[in-house]
Parts: C-alpha cells; structure tokens; sequence
C-alpha cells in the first residue's frame, strides 16, 4: 500500500528535534510523498518549508497566507514569493487559503481579500487551490463561485463541513480532504458526508502536527498516521485500506499533478476488496448517459483505458499465480465483456477449472450483438449481473442511448429470464441516476421476472 498524506506542516518547529526520525517512519508505513504546507511568514517567508525538498526528496511543497495571517500581509511580497515557486515547479499547489471565522485573527474583509488573491493566481498558474473553511461554509463557497476557482480545482482541506457544503464542493470539481478527526468519537456527522461521498473525490491528509487520529489522540500528529484515517475511511466505505490507499493515491497524484510523464498504465486484472476484475475490452454495445468512462477511465483509483485488447494468455498473466485466493473472478470492465464472448468462455472455464467462482457483468445486450442465445454457453458463470437500468422501453433508449432502440430493452428482460435457466445466481441492477423510479425497476426484477435487484452508486459505475 501506498499513501500520500495531502497536507502536513513540516516545517513547523514541534518536528525540529526529529525530523529525520519522523520522514523514515513516513516511508516505513507506506508513504509515496507528503504535501509540505507553508505559511506565509512576515520574516522568512517560505525558506524553512522549501529548504525541506533538497534535503527529502519525497516531499512536495504548496504555499500560501493562512487567513489567520492575513492582516500581516503588506503589499504583494507573499505572491511574488508564491508566485517564483510556482515559476521553478517547486509549488504544486497555493494555499493554504480561505477563510477562518471562528478565531477572526484577522478581520473578515482582509481575509476575503487575501483569499481572492490567491484564487486569481492559482487561475494564472494553472496550479489547485487548497482552501482553509472554518466556520465560513457560505462566504468560502460563494467566493470560490464568484472568482472562478472551478477553473483551478483544488481541495476543501481538513474537511469538517455539512452535506451542503460538501455538494457545493464536488459540484465545483473539488475533492474532499479527511483528517484524524473522521476518527474522533463525536466526528458523526462527517463519518455521514464520507458515506455519501464517491471515493474518487476523496483525499486523506495528516495537518500534522495537529489532530492525531485514535489510537494517537492527544500526541504531536506525523504523516505515518495517515494510515489510521485510511483505515477509518475503508470501515465507512465497506472497502479494504488498500483500497483507500490505491484510489486516494492516484486521487492525490491526479489533482497536483505528481504522476509524472507518460501517464499511469492501463490495468488488464484489477482488485476490488477481494475480488479481483478482467478489464477485457474498453467497446460497449450503448452509450449511456451516467457512464463514469466520459469523465475518466478510472475505477476505485485502477486506470481502464486499454491501448490494445488483450488474449487469452495477457488475462492469464494480469491475475497472477493465485487466482484462487479471490472471492471471485468479475469480468467487467470499462466496457461490455460479451462483446469478446469466446474470450469470456476461453478465461472463465480456465479460472473455473482452477476452482475459481466466475461474475459476469453486463448489458444484456450479448444476443442482439450476436444473433443468438449465449446463455447456454455460459454454463460455468456462478452468478451474472444484468443492467437493466430502466423500468420500461422509453427510459432505457433515454438513459442507454441504445443503437438497437425497441428491441433492446424486450432483449433485456428475455436473457435475465433465460439466464435463471444455467446460471445458479442473476442479479438485475439499476445506476442511481436522479429522477429514476428505482421501485419501479425493482418491480419488474424480483416481481416479473424473479430474480435478485440492487441500486448501483454513481461511483460504483464501470
């Protein structure tokens, strides 16, 4: 497992007696880099924090005025300094910035007006922002609409806000930042926003040295406790810690730009919790309007954006030596696996000879694509899962912008009734799309045709 700790305060003087001592115990519990934030000092400014880099090279530094130093600033000598680091490509991100009304160390129209500076730069660097909102939900989110930092991206760091807030956010582009406090026993109310949240929009941090996590509540906070936010977060979500790990990583990489050249590489056989799935074609029969893929070909942070279709002997490889030790082997990927069905039957009896438990997920579609009934060949599947995704004909060609217009729909329902004839376990599923009568596609699943029904998270797509 690898971790980026999106937020610490490195240079501050509580790690100046061990510093070394606290970046070894970073690397030994996993950590890829750490986000050094620096504060705007009135004397220094940002030398302690950017002196950091040469000396550990897996730290990363972002640079701003915390509003609650906001008044100290005279003149534009803190966004001459931001600005060079950003110049050299030493600062990936600006901020910390935004708001912080619960103290008001500094007056509330001098912090709005430092805030919107930062806001402009981050447009003209083209760099995120990391913003600071305490007790200024409304004011942090009309001034991140107003100056246009939608255009920037960043992220609400330490998230501690409401459901409102955290929409607000999301629908701007931003990503979500979970600190210690997602572990504290009173810390319900943001357990309720991560549960709600997609994970693609999530990132964890430290804020080190403030806010250790359970079981550390109450000692200087350090990077390596990330780990124990991770973990917090896989309990809520119902996924494992590596999973948080993977997904907020690539997250973490994706938004400061930390992957370097060439771009991640597409996955053939990825894991999620402990099953493990073959991304074998990236075709599918429709084009449906809630497909996550027109956004980004990531799935719980595994990147699907094939460059060539793989064969037999690739699948055989990417699940490695073990394939036994998953719950099961799922082919789906960002596309519809039947589309390749001798491939589907060539993998799936392999894996099933091994005594593997084989999932299809699919459209439904596969015999109107190829002009027979494949259920019978599909013998060895344990369980198959069917998108139905619509109470009736009209709603699916909207929302599946199907080629096969009213045939496909009446197809659908055929092959999950034909399916209960060879295969042990059908499912029939629906993505949450807003406005969808999900009761209504239950009815038709468990009432009409008598088989299992489950409502699909936007996040859980692909």
């Amino acid at each position: 497992m690898e971790f980026i700790d999106t937020h610490a305060h490195l240079d501050d003087a509580q790690f100046d007696p061990d510093r070394d001592r606290v970046i070894e115990r970073a690397k030994e519990a996993g950590l890829k880099s750490v986000i050094t934030v620096a504060c705007w000092d009135r004397e220094k400014g940002f030398a302690k924090a950017e002196g950091l880099l040469d000396k550990y090279p897996m730290l990363r530094l972002a640079a701003g005025v915390h509003p609650h130093d906001a008044e100290k600033v005279k003149g534009s000598g803190p966004f001459d300094a931001i600005r060079r680091l950003a110049d050299a490509r030493k600062a990936v991100a600006i901020g910390e910035t935004g708001l912080d009304y619960h103290y008001t160390n500094s007056p509330k129209d001098t912090q709005r007006d430092v805030f919107i500076k930062h806001i402009k730069l981050a447009r003209e660097k083209g760099l995120p922002l990391i913003i600071h909102s305490r007790e200024a939900e409304a004011q942090t989110i009309e001034i991140l609409v107003g100056e246009g930092a939608e255009e920037a991206g960043g992220t609400i760091h330490c998230f501690s806000g409401t459901e409102k807030m955290a929409g607000e956010a999301l629908k701007m582009g931003f990503y979500l930042s979970f600190t210690g406090i997602v572990t504290f026993p009173k810390a319900e109310a943001i357990r309720e926003v991560i549960k709600n949240a997609a994970m693609e929009r999530m990132l964890i941090e430290t804020d080190s040295p403030y806010l250790a996590p359970v079981p550390y509540r109450g000692k200087r906070c350090e990077p390596s406790y990330v780990a124990e936010t991770a973990r917090k977060i896989a309990e809520i979500k119902g996924i494992g810690i590596a999973d948080v790990a993977r997904i907020t990583t690539l997250n973490a990489e994706t938004l400061f730009g930390l992957s370097g050249e060439g771009g991640p590489e597409a996955k053939i056989a990825y894991q999620i919790r402990n099953s493990l799935y073959l991304n074998i074609t990236n075709r599918c029969t429709n084009y449906c309007t809630f497909c996550a893929k027109f956004d980004s070909y990531t799935v719980k942070g595994h990147y699907l954006k094939l460059k060539r279709e793989p064969d037999f002997m690739d699948i055989v490889k990417a699940a490695g030596p073990e394939p036994t030790k998953y719950d099961e082997i799922v082919f789906c990927g960002f596309g519809e696996p039947l589309i390749r069905l001798d491939l589907v039957k060539k993998a799936g009896m392999y894996f099933k000879r091994m005594g593997c438990k084989i999932r299809i997920d699919t459209d439904g579609l596969a015999n109107l694509v190829h002009k027979k009934n494949v259920l019978s060949e599909l013998m060895f599947v344990d369980c198959i899962s069917v998108s139905l995704n619509a109470p009736d004909s009209l709603t699916y060609q909207k929302l599946c912008k199907t080629p096969f217009g009213d045939d496909a729909y009446p197809a659908i329902l055929f092959f999950l009734r034909e399916a209960k004839k060879f295969i042990p376990k059908v499912v029939a599923t629906v993505v949450a799309v807003p406005g969808l009568d999900a009761e209504a596609c239950r009815k038709v699943a468990e009432d009409e045709i008598g088989v299992g029904f489950r409502v699909r998270e936007y996040d859980e797509v692909g």
